[in-house]
């Protein structure tokens, strides 16, 4: 075998190599299924109504959002969620949907179940719109609840 074949080979491997490493890395945690069951804060009261959690085009979900709030904090407050897992997922309250100004609240850490999420001291929760899974590697919203009604 010639050199230039065997170099062309190697090159062809390395990225098929590369491409499989990637549609691994992408593809693998939308079969990965996290439950979660956290009880609601102790002493909380819930702010406004309830929202439903709206999937996307190719990331179906349910359940619903609500936000608490106890004595010493606020809460995103997920119930029944049933969301389909992805690479580099983050929970989000935002201004908008293209999470153009946003909170960040932290890593997805359920697909199902009933999770709570701090809301920081520093946030005027009258300034958001929306609690959202937002896909921070990729850009891409896989779910959303509009929490306006809670900050009326």
């Amino acid at each position: 075998m010639s050199m230039k074949k065997y170099t062309l080979y190697s090159i062809i491997g390395l990225i098929s190599l590369g491409i499989a490493a990637f549609a691994y890395y992408a593809i693998s945690p939308l079969f990965r299924t996290v439950v979660v069951d956290e009880r609601a804060p102790a002493a909380g009261v819930l702010i406004g109504k309830r929202a439903n959690v709206i999937g996307t085009a190719g990331h179906p979900a349910s359940g619903s959002v609500s936000i608490v709030e106890t004595p010493d904090m606020k809460y995103v407050r997920y119930e029944n969620l049933k969301t389909i897992n992805g690479p580099d997922l983050y929970i989000y309250l935002a201004k908008d949907l293209e999470a153009k100004e946003y909170v960040n609240l932290g890593l997805l850490r359920a697909t199902e179940g009933n999770v709570n999420y701090e809301i920081p001291d520093t946030v005027q929760l009258a300034e958001y719109r929306y609690v959202m899974t937002w896909c921070k590697q990729f850009g891409v919203l896989f779910n959303y609840a509009d929490i306006s009604d809670a900050n009326e």
